[in-house]
């Protein structure tokens, strides 16, 4: 089939079949894939991304790194990791680029733009391109077939053009410094099995979801599930409270009983309750509200798309958007417990 030269973006109809079709791999000390590519270039140095660099160069890959905020790269220079200007320069030193950015907006510009990874252009550097922002699956899909529709400038071995992979993550920050992120990828499986090596450096598990935007798709689903979970158990222990129940007694029935679930058992919301989680240091660190509200909105935009119900999502939305407007946008979305069902800490 012809690779057409021009694609404009504006009007791509994208038709996606979602297969059932889902792949589990847990990594270990003794996976053994072949490793094809050594030059990895990294666009995003924020919490999760400079962590994810740090762990690509324990591994021994030979990494090229762009960030918009100048501090980070010079302290990334200083490491001596090599910086560049732009996302374009990045993926002419580059055989694979990983991206790890806010929002649907950034990651489209970064591929897109003047200074872009693609560029406008029919041929590119990088082989296998791997986004792990959380963004929406429309936008996943509608990038992933402007890489299909280019050339590689150097023919590689089983390897005749581009591909995308969407590998969204789960685990935070905590998971990104010990190198034990979840990945949800989607894209070819070919290029999934091939991206192993990379992935194992930063992460523990991967999970194959399908074709391209289920990996986003997985992701949003993931995140609506826990902002759920930790409105229902923020509400829950809140309620108990006022009933008389101790919120330590009431987290210990919770966690032997039907009503167990992550919010309650490993990042319990109850400042005093659980060491080590954002609720027993003032909600600090974490996943921010605000991003909890971003991908909320994310999930509903999905939803709508497709003609789906959604009453809880949008229940939360709610909660998460007066969270922020509130001056919470940056405390841990678990903040909800004290700030919006005023809760009280655990003496």
């Amino acid at each position: 089939m012809a690779i057409r030269r021009a694609l404009c973006l504006s009007k791509l109809k994208t038709n996606f079949v979602f297969g059932s079709y889902l792949r589990f791999h847990r990594f270990s000390s003794s996976s053994q894939h072949s490793n094809q590519f050594q030059n990895v270039g990294f666009i995003g140095l924020g919490n999760m991304g400079s962590r994810m660099v740090n762990n690509l160069v324990k591994a021994g890959f030979k990494v090229t790194v762009h960030d918009i905020n100048r501090d980070v790269m010079k302290m990334f220079t200083k490491m001596g990791v090599s910086t560049r200007e732009t996302p374009y320069e990045v993926a002419q030193d580059s055989e694979v680029v990983i991206t790890m950015l806010p929002s649907s907006s950034h990651v489209m510009d970064v591929y897109t733009g003047t200074n872009g990874l693609l560029r406008g252009e029919n041929a590119i550097r990088p082989a296998l391109l791997i986004d792990s922002s959380t963004i929406d699956p429309q936008t996943t899909r509608k990038i992933s077939l402007a890489v299909s529709n280019c050339k590689l400038k150097e023919m590689r071995e089983n390897w005749e053009k581009p591909v995308m992979l969407d590998a969204p993550v789960s685990g935070g920050v905590l998971a990104a410094e010990a190198g034990t992120l979840t990945f949800m990828v989607g894209g070819p499986e070919d290029a999934y099995l091939a991206a192993r090596p990379i992935l194992e450096s930063m992460g523990r598990t991967s999970i194959y979801c399908g074709g391209s935007g289920n990996g986003s798709a997985a992701k949003i689903c993931n995140n609506l599930a826990m902002a759920v979970s930790m409105l229902g158990t923020s509400e829950a222990l809140a309620l108990g409270q006022s009933l008389g129940i101790s919120a330590s007694t009431l987290t210990e029935v919770l966690n032997t009983s039907s009503g167990r679930c992550w919010s309650s058992d490993k990042y319990n919301p109850v400042p005093g309750v659980m060491k080590g989680v954002p609720s027993s240091r003032d909600y600090n660190g974490g996943f921010a509200s605000k991003l909890m509200a971003k991908d909320l909105n994310l999930a509903a935009a999905s939803a709508e798309e497709v003609g789906h119900k959604i009453p809880l999502i949008s229940k939360a939305q709610e909660i998460y958007k007066k969270m922020c407007e509130d001056g919470h946008e940056t405390k841990d979305f678990s903040c909800v417990f004290r700030h919006f069902y005023n809760g009280k800490d655990e003496v």
